[in-house]
């Protein structure tokens, strides 16, 4: 009995610890659909969107928190500095980005991971 239990909170654990990683998948270096590098890493409680390369290298051009598997929050255009409404998903290697304009106006983007 007591070798179950200690089995049972070592997999506990295990499992639990695991959660926390899917929920990071989002933190790396991406490749956008434009080809420039983007990284993605904590900022706070939320995961902030840096553009790394190209015109405009060193300017963040997202932020999003955690939601049930996907990320929701603002990301914006650096052409000309408008921010809307986002959200992400992640598969894989590979993320759907989409931002909206008054939620009718959607555009969507797959990035991949590096």
């Amino acid at each position: 009995m007591k070798k179950s239990i200690s089995t049972f909170f070592a997999a506990a654990i295990v499992l639990g610890s695991s959660s926390f990683a899917f929920a990071d998948q989002i933190e790396g270096n991406w490749k956008t659909q434009s080809g420039e590098t983007a990284k993605i890493g904590k900022c706070g409680s939320s995961f902030c969107i840096t553009l790394k390369t190209g015109k405009y290298a060193g300017q963040r051009i997202g932020k999003m928190k955690a939601n049930g598997g996907k990320y929701v929050g603002t990301v914006t255009d650096p052409a000309d500095n408008k921010q809307y409404s986002g959200s992400a998903s992640v598969s894989g290697s590979k993320m759907k980005l989409t931002g909206c304009a008054l939620k009718v106006f959607c555009k969507t983007q797959k990035w991949s991971k590096l």
